[in-house]
């Protein structure tokens, strides 16, 4: 399947609780002289066609980036995790797919999109796998999953793998590149970026 990039949608999920990091919003961080989320997009921008950004906290400075900012709907439950952002986006969607990658992952790889929708086929989802983990906060959507994910966050689960093994999905080999996965958790993970970025970005 080839899905032109106008018909993409991202979404940036900046809806986390920053728990490891004292509590910070980390989509706002610095990184290089420029915040997490800057870097995302600036990595995410060309390979779709709209961006959106999910948002819990200081909406007003991610709106400042010019995109739609969207909160989560909590459904059933305090904090559903990223899951909730999902189903905001899908929810919110002007383009028959949306592409998900998290605000603190700087390092996206440049041709994600491209190729998880090159073996999406007849599949509905595609998630990468970095050759140890699926990495379901850089899925593929398409947005007639809004339905039955809303059914799973109001049966109270949260667990996005589970959630992605219950679609007709595929599983795309990512194990080239690792360190496009690589997040932001704790004030060790951003100065070991900060120190390797040019190593990260290669």
């Amino acid at each position: 399947m080839s899905v032109p990039a106008q018909n993409i949608t991202a979404v940036i999920l900046s809806g986390g609780r920053g728990s490891r990091l004292g509590g910070a919003d980390k989509g706002l961080l610095q990184l290089q002289g420029k915040k997490l989320v800057e870097h995302v997009i600036s990595r995410i921008e060309p390979q779709v066609g709209k961006i959106m950004i999910s948002a819990n906290r200081n909406q007003q400075s991610y709106e400042k980036f010019g995109f739609p900012v969207f909160s989560d709907q909590v459904v059933n439950q305090d904090w559903a995790g990223p899951l909730a952002g999902i189903l905001t986006a899908l929810q919110h969607c002007p383009t028959p797919w949306l592409q998900v990658v998290p605000a603190d992952s700087p390092f996206v790889a440049g041709d994600l999109t491209s190729r998880l929708a090159e073996q999406a086929g007849d599949a509905l989802l595609a998630v990468p796998d970095d050759g140890h983990y699926l990495q379901s906060t850089f899925s593929l959507l398409h947005r007639d999953l809004a339905d039955t994910l809303q059914q799973f966050l109001q049966a109270g689960e949260h667990k996005a793998q589970l959630w992605i093994k219950q679609q007709p999905h595929v599983v795309v080999d990512f194990s080239d590149q690792v360190k496009s996965f690589i997040n932001i958790n704790t004030p060790e993970d951003l100065a070991k970026a900060e120190q390797h970025f040019s190593t990260f970005m290669a």
